[in-house]
């Protein structure tokens, strides 16, 4: 080869090598943000709500940005875990359903040992944000943790997961009074029976999508446990949170606006109810997503009382 052309056919070579290189790369980081559920993070949002009312109630409104951060971060951190788990324990199942079945785990793109050490690498975060905390709450995240592995594996036992779910998802909030105020009294367990009445009424809407598929393959559920009550039931249960959250209010002293928030909260409720009226599987998750508008409506009621009180 000509000397002079060497430079040109290391670069073309080099530039071969880049196009067929990077498009791997992609698709394959693409692969491990779904397995984590980062471009749907609905989920993590269902999971933050709760534990910021939490966090602002415990601090009276006044987290330290150290906490903010640290518990914000564990959300996603341990929501991502719990996602990897979900898919590892559904990893057969998954391919049967219409809704998951493109999950990487189910569709084969990565392997079980990719999603057990993206798994041990997100365990290790969640550690070292837990050891920057105090000691009890790091005996409460011990629990969360066997929370978060054995959730998964409900549906398949029972006919509750959903309810599950709840205090699996809700166990950042006992750690989060732990963590401002070194003990979780009576109002952070009212906090938390609302966060499991929630979690079952949105992931029953949500299960109510697979009922079908589920009643095939023998996966468990409420939407199934419930059959045609499914929409009494659900309604029953939203009015059980709204009044478990006005107790709340009462119980912290919050002020007006908190109940205007609360009845935000009523409407997005409501209009759930006729989302799912019909049974429509694409309308019950409509139903599903809109709870992230109920969390939010709440959070705001208490985020602007301690505005407007200070």
């Amino acid at each position: 080869m000509d000397p002079r052309l060497r430079p040109l056919w290391r670069k073309l070579r080099y530039s071969r090598a880049v196009k067929v290189w990077l498009p791997a790369v992609v698709h394959r980081a693409w692969a491990y943000l779904r397995l984590m559920r980062l471009h749907r993070p609905i989920g993590a949002f269902l999971l933050l709500w709760p534990t910021l009312w939490a966090l602002w109630l415990a601090s009276n409104g006044r987290p330290t940005p150290k906490l903010f951060a640290i518990f914000v971060i564990g959300v996603f951190v341990m929501r991502s875990a719990g996602c990897i788990m979900n898919d590892f324990a559904d990893r057969n199942f998954d391919a049967h359903v219409w809704r998951t079945r493109a999950r990487p785990l189910a569709t084969r793109e990565l392997h079980v040992w990719e999603a057990m050490t993206l798994f041990a690498v997100l365990g290790a975060m969640g550690v070292v944000l837990v050891l920057l905390l105090n000691r009890l709450t790091q005996e409460l995240a011990i629990i969360g943790a066997v929370l978060v592995l054995t959730y998964p594996f409900m549906k398949r036992y029972t006919y509750l997961p959903q309810p599950y779910l709840g205090i699996a998802f809700g166990w950042g909030i006992p750690m989060a009074y732990a963590a401002v105020t070194g003990q979780v009294p009576t109002v952070a367990w009212l906090i938390f029976i609302a966060n499991v009445i929630w979690s079952t009424v949105y992931d029953t809407e949500y299960a109510m999508v697979d009922r079908r598929d589920d009643l095939k393959i023998g996966v468990k559920s409420t939407a199934i446990l419930f059959g045609d009550l499914d929409r009494l039931i659900i309604g029953i249960l939203q009015a059980l949170l709204l009044a478990d959250l006005a107790l709340v209010g009462y119980h912290t002293g919050m002020g007006a606006v908190y109940y205007v928030g609360l009845g935000f909260a009523l409407l997005f409720s409501v209009y759930q109810q006729v989302l799912i009226r019909r049974r429509d599987p694409q309308r019950c998750f409509q139903a599903f997503m809109n709870n992230n508008w109920f969390g939010a409506a709440v959070f705001a009621g208490i985020l602007l009382h301690y505005v407007f009180a200070a």
